[in-house]
């Protein structure tokens, strides 16, 4: 019967998330942790530390919360009711954004920095304390033929949209007086934080059977531990996890090395950084659907050698024209992060586990994350940039490693065929 429910809704619950994801975009287009942000900050503050901070917090507060969640979660027939209480709390804080950055001047500095940095801690462990739930849901909602596929499509719109919507930002931020400028852009955040979570909220979603043993609070963290215990192969994954961070971390260092090595300007950076996000926005969908049909593991696979060739080439680049390949295939190994972690994470377990590994996929890889860009940041400035590039270079290589010898696929893979994906299409 849920089954049926499922397939019967299917085209309606990919559009309206994919809907949730590029309102989501636009919202994070406007208020961008990466630009936007940063530049409030710097009006309040030349504390290289705590705009530094900015995007650290978001990724941080994103990915803490998720075990402490999983207990209850599991212990839910439907998730979309706590996803969508949680969720507010990821979005509300863009209109309080947008009303400390009006008050401002009122305020004064130093209550303004506290202020703006209470949204943006609420806003990212908002989403922690969401992302079980909501990825729980979407596997439920969502067969596993199609996961990878979603995930990809409302990723490559999520960041097609956030491109568009940072354009208008820059606009605003030039064309208004501050802080008017921003208190603006932080106002349209919200109303595309409004939108997203009208389309999320018409997701239908089924209940399901909930064991007896999920109920007990007491079980839950015991459930942890014995899936750790027991799931080696798990462990294997959160290794590569863990790794993968390390892999990863080149891609914050790739434009600011381009810059002081080979004296590269504002506008050639901004195509730069174009062209790492079409890469991105191409290759979400691509990799999803590569991944439901033959396997989230061999992308993974593919994106840690394609994050090791980035840095590599970067290291050995002879002039700045190589920054365009680097940059691409930067782009391509930073898709796989969003889209084929989450498709590969939820392949573990069954049903009734499947929050608890999300969660401690999120949580216990969490600390790698903050780690990592303070790792790099420090070999550069105490050592080089050949130095951090040749280890983030090993790091990538090592978790291709670790996730072709050591990890094996979950699941045996449910290939559909070519009239079964038709019909699954969105």
């Amino acid at each position: 019967m849920e089954q049926s429910y499922i397939q019967k809704h299917l085209r309606f619950n990919f559009t309206v998330n994919v809907l949730d994801g590029a309102f989501f975009g636009v919202g994070l287009g406007f208020a961008s942790y990466v630009t936007v942000l940063p530049l409030f900050i710097n009006t309040l503050t030349d504390s290289t530390i705590l705009i530094g901070l900015v995007p650290a917090l978001h990724t941080v507060g994103f990915l803490l919360p998720q075990l402490f969640t999983a207990g209850r979660v599991a212990r839910l027939p439907r998730y979309k009711p706590m996803v969508l209480w949680m969720t507010l709390h990821e979005r509300w804080p863009f209109l309080g954004l947008a009303i400390v950055a009006l008050l401002a001047p009122t305020l004064g500095t130093e209550i303004t920095l506290f202020f703006t940095f209470a949204m943006i801690l609420t806003q990212s462990f908002g989403g922690g304390f969401t992302a079980t739930a909501w990825q729980s849901m979407i596997s439920k909602i969502m067969p596993a033929g199609r996961r990878g596929t979603f995930f990809g499509i409302q990723g490559a719109a999520a960041n097609l949209v956030s491109g568009f919507s940072s354009i208008l930002a820059g606009i605003i931020l030039v064309s208004f007086a501050y802080p008017g400028n921003y208190a603006l852009s932080f106002f349209l955040a919200a109303v595309g934080m409004v939108f997203s979570f009208i389309s999320l909220g018409l997701t239908r979603e089924p209940e399901r059977p909930v064991a007896a043993e999920s109920i007990s609070r007491n079980h839950s963290w015991a459930n942890v531990r014995t899936i750790l215990a027991r799931d080696f192969n798990f462990r294997w994954y959160l290794i590569a996890r863990l790794l993968g961070h390390f892999g990863w971390m080149a891609l914050g260092f790739f434009t600011i090395y381009a810059v002081r090595a080979f004296d590269m300007d504002a506008q050639t950076a901004g195509f730069m950084t174009g062209v790492m996000l079409f890469a991105n926005t191409a290759a979400n969908p691509l990799l999803g659907w590569v991944g439901d049909t033959l396997s989230h593991r061999r992308v993974f696979i593919m994106g840690a050698l394609l994050m090791g060739l980035a840095s590599i080439i970067a290291l050995a680049a002879p002039q700045l024209e190589w920054f365009y390949l680097v940059f691409a295939i930067g782009g391509l190994g930073n898709a796989v992060m969003w889209t084929t972690a989450m498709s590969f994470t939820v392949e573990f377990g069954t049903e009734e586990e499947r929050p608890y590994y999300i969660g401690m996929s999120g949580t216990l890889t969490g600390p790698a994350a903050l780690a990592a860009p303070i790792i790099g940041g420090w070999l550069v400035d105490a050592v080089n940039f050949q130095t951090m590039f040749i280890l983030a270079a090993a790091t990538a290589f090592l978790t291709a490693f670790v996730l072709q010898f050591l990890v094996r696929e979950p699941r045996p893979r449910q290939r559909l065929s070519p009239v079964q994906m038709a019909e699954a299409a969105p």
